[in-house]
């Protein structure tokens, strides 16, 4: 039979207070960086999808300005989805005409059906509108082309038109605006 060394405490190996607190730190830490990590990446494909429908938007607008002559004159983001499904011209007038804008890649606010229902609008991927403005006020705009863009991450706005039609970035509330490409 094995007896034990004399110098043996009969104590097993265990892992102390302190090392068990340095684990979960360590855990707590590593935790955090992929939450972060996580939610930038979250983040950054929702600008990335505003950017691809903003351009998209852009697209149908200028589709929409060779079949009318003129973009739609209007600051109204419900009258400018009804123009781009065919059913406003230009001074915001009834229209029967073909719709430029593919309107499945998009969400309208409260999902409404913009065929049935005139105040649905285009929204951006944090659930706000996306902002459109061209020749409202007429008198004064000397901007040649159309103000597109979305609130962005903050989903704040503050007045974003100068006189003559162009954008002001400079509040606090328009820096994370995102802009489409024309203007």
């Amino acid at each position: 039979m094995l007896q034990a060394s004399s110098g043996a405490t009969g104590r097993q190996a265990a892992f102390t207070l302190l090392e068990l607190l340095a684990v979960i730190t360590l855990i707590a830490v590593l935790a955090g960086l992929v939450l972060g990590v996580g939610r930038r990446a979250v983040e950054s494909g929702r600008i990335a999808r505003a950017k691809t429908e903003l351009a998209a938007i852009s697209v149908a607008l200028e589709a929409y300005k060779r079949t009318y002559g003129d973009y739609p004159r209007t600051d109204d983001e419900a009258r400018l989805l009804q123009a781009l499904i065919g059913r406003r011209g230009p001074a915001g007038a009834a229209s029967n005409g073909r719709a430029v804008l593919e309107l499945a890649r998009f969400t309208t606010a409260g999902a409404l059906d913009p065929f049935s229902n005139v105040s649905a609008e285009l929204i951006d991927p944090w659930g706000q509108p996306y902002l459109y403005a061209y020749k409202v006020p007429a008198s004064g705009w000397t901007n040649f082309g159309y103000v597109l863009y979305s609130a962005g991450p903050d989903r704040r706005n503050a007045v974003a038109l100068l006189p003559g039609g162009f954008t002001d970035n400079t509040p606090p509330e328009n820096a994370d605006n995102i802009h489409a490409s024309q203007n």
